[in-house]
């Protein structure tokens, strides 16, 4: 595998500078490159705690792995936030669906059990950033950083199984149900992975 060179925008005015710092410092400039992203729900919600959550979150990326050509290297989904290391064609594309599709599959699913304190936060937070919606699930932007070495790649796939065992969930990587700690160790995932 080939890698390339990190590189950040550079804002062409402060009010400009406002906006992109506001969602992402860093942008998908070699999609065809494996990328280190992070997802959060905005606040910090915890949603990821019932496996109905996580499981939108599974089909959306297996779907996107059969029909856009989308590779996933490595995840781990946490109570609040995701991180996964992934490449594809169009990279921006992905992660922009994979974010829609997501939110609103995951607002449905709250709405249809009237999760309503999780509803109520998710409408609040909404106004600061949306008006065409009634919801905001997912923090602006995705912090993308790309892998341009083998080093890298495997510090990141490491920090990405570590989440778990430094949080105090597990012992061992392999025993976080949702995370491809257990395909690296050559056990059964939830999902099929691209190993490096």
């Amino acid at each position: 595998m080939q890698f390339g060179t990190l590189q950040r925008p550079v804002p062409l005015n402060q009010s400009l500078e406002k906006t992109i710092m506001g969602r992402s410092r860093y942008t998908i400039t070699e999609p065809d490159k494996p990328h280190f992203m992070t997802c959060t729900v905005i606040e910090w919600l915890p949603v990821f705690t019932r496996p109905e959550t996580v499981q939108i979150v599974l089909d959306c990326w297996r779907y996107q792995k059969e029909h856009e050509g989308f590779q996933l290297y490595g995840y781990v989904i946490l109570e609040n936030h995701l991180h996964f290391i992934a490449q594809a064609k169009n990279l921006n594309k992905c992660v922009s669906s994979f974010k829609a599709y997501t939110a609103r599959q995951i607002i449905d699913y709250l709405q249809a059990r009237h999760v309503e304190h999780l509803l109520a936060h998710l409408r609040f937070l909404k106004q600061a950033h949306k008006t065409d919606r009634e919801y905001q699930f997912w923090q602006e932007g995705v912090h993308a950083e790309m892998m341009f070495s083998e080093a890298l790649m495997r510090q990141k796939l490491d920090y990405i199984h570590a989440n778990p065992v430094k949080r105090g969930y597990v012992n061992l990587p392999e025993h976080w149900r949702y995370s491809s700690a257990a395909n690296y160790a050559g056990l059964p995932g939830l999902i099929d992975i691209d190993p490096w």
